[in-house]
């Protein structure tokens, strides 16, 4: 039987194929595939074979096509289509964003209308029109294309807001050592691991050693660990395929793929809990995952920067945390200060958090008075950068004129006396009660146990009291 109506033509007006579109073409006739194997590797486009389902599947889960053109007759069945309708299913699961062109001999409008209504994006009779499936090829492949960007730009928009950098203030001499620690670590591809209470700035810190890596072109995108719960830990690092579970309606990028030659941050990531760390360890260790739902595996290519407020290595000891993966993660430790103990950048971070705030709320407040100062300066900080700068914010909201006076900062003579409970708010006691437990156990989830709340409860009260 003759497949093809003609041989390509040297002179047409077709576009040229992109240079790296990929094309996996099955059936179970050799003749077959060695014409369209012919016919595409001329027009510029790369071409990979199978002859059954099997292979079709292997090769998926193995590599990434750009397109999939299939018979839908093969051994099993030769003129009902009904294999083919049961691979086009299959691939579906394994990437419902990949194209796939279905032909066969035995056409009919039934079984293209069934083949369309499974997923497939177009279909085409043998023997074919040269022209008319090259254009087909094409089209399909920047639409493919179109629909993985769209994904990622969708998923990238959702986490990522705005694009003014904060700046890293640091003048002490508890501060040197580790900006020169950012300088030589900053441009390399090791991973670090950023340790330090809550609210010294470990967020930032990642964000500087980004912006300062070969990487920085690319997307930092930050993943806060301690607010997730187990069940939705592997679709935000991974992500998920259509049909994954049972709200699953459509594919989501994670985490992993949209930090590709960039930059992840996991913060909080000693509340990993144990069972989800083996995963994280092997895509640390050979760069490759799966997407819930999916047997395809992927690969990454991300530079790993983590932060914790835990001791690492007493959570190692409680084997609350595996040690092989922190090895992978501190290649090297940058461990903050607290606010307390680089006590003379104080002044300079409240002037320029002053400065974003007379800016956001167009205040005419430009300075602290004298008494203002000292009041800072003799605050205990347990709440360290992030509680000042919710202290000045409060601060410039307050002020009447431009000078921010003592008692606009809300800042108690003698931070370490608490009034009586009777005289405090429900508010400044559920702040008090949550300040003893973190003073108590210095770990978020510990803290959490303690007060009797999730720790993604605990993180919002730590955000709306500034701690």
């Amino acid at each position: 039987m003759s497949h093809a109506m003609e041989e390509p033509s040297a002179a047409t007006d077709l576009p040229t194929a992109t240079p790296a579109s990929r094309v996996l073409v099955a059936d179970d006739q050799r003749d077959v595939l060695e014409s369209l194997h012919f016919l595409l590797k001329t027009e510029g486009f790369e071409v990979a074979t199978a002859t059954s389902p099997r292979t079709i599947l292997e090769l998926l889960r193995r590599q990434d096509f750009d397109v999939v053109l299939m018979d839908l007759n093969y051994a099993r069945d030769t003129t009902s289509g009904e294999e083919g309708l049961d691979l086009l299913r299959d691939i579906q699961r394994l990437d419902s964003a990949l194209p796939v062109v279905v032909m066969t001999a035995w056409a009919s409008v039934e079984l293209a209308v069934e083949a369309m209504r499974r997923g497939a994006r177009d279909f085409v009779e043998k023997p074919w029109d040269n022209q008319r499936l090259l254009s087909i090829l094409r089209t399909q492949t920047e639409l493919g294309r179109a629909l993985r960007r769209g994904q990622r730009l969708e998923a990238e928009n959702a986490l990522l807001r705005g694009s003014a950098h904060p700046q890293l203030i640091a003048d002490s001499a508890a501060m040197r050592p580790i900006l020169e620690l950012i300088s030589r670590v900053g441009p390399s591809e090791a991973n670090v691991l950023i340790t330090g209470e809550n609210g010294t700035g470990k967020g930032l810190v990642a964000e500087v050693l980004h912006r300062v890596s070969p990487r920085a072109g690319k997307a930092l995108i930050t993943v806060n660990l301690g607010g997730l719960s187990e069940t939705v830990f592997e679709t935000e690092l991974f992500g998920h395929v259509k049909g994954a579970y049972t709200d699953a309606r459509t594919d989501r990028v994670g985490r992993f793929e949209l930090a590709e030659r960039g930059t992840l941050f996991l913060d909080e990531i000693a509340n990993i809990p144990p069972a989800l760390q083996t995963r994280l360890l092997r895509i640390l260790e050979s760069g490759e995952f799966e997407r819930v739902g999916s047997s395809k595996t992927r690969r990454a290519d991300v530079r790993i920067i983590s932060a914790t407020n835990s001791d690492l290595d007493e959570e190692v000891r409680s084997q609350r945390f595996r040690q092989d993966l922190l090895f992978r993660l501190n290649t090297v430790t940058i461990d903050l200060p607290p606010l307390r103990e680089r006590r003379e950048d104080i002044p300079l971070l409240a002037v320029h958090f002053l400065g974003q705030c007379c800016q956001r709320y167009r205040k005419p407040t430009h300075t602290f008075d004298q008494e203002a100062m000292q009041a800072l300066l003799a605050h205990p900080w347990p709440g360290n950068v992030r509680e000042l700068s919710h202290v000045v914010e409060r601060a410039v909201l307050m002020a009447n004129g431009g000078v921010v006076k003592a008692i606009d900062l809300g800042l108690r003579a003698d931070p370490r006396r608490q009034p009586p409970i009777e005289d405090m708010t429900l508010e400044d006691v559920e702040r008090l009660l949550i300040r003893k437990a973190l003073e108590r156990h210095n770990n978020v989830s510990d803290a959490a146990r303690t007060l009797g709340l999730s720790r993604s409860a605990l993180y919002r009260r730590l955000e709306k009291y500034g701690l």
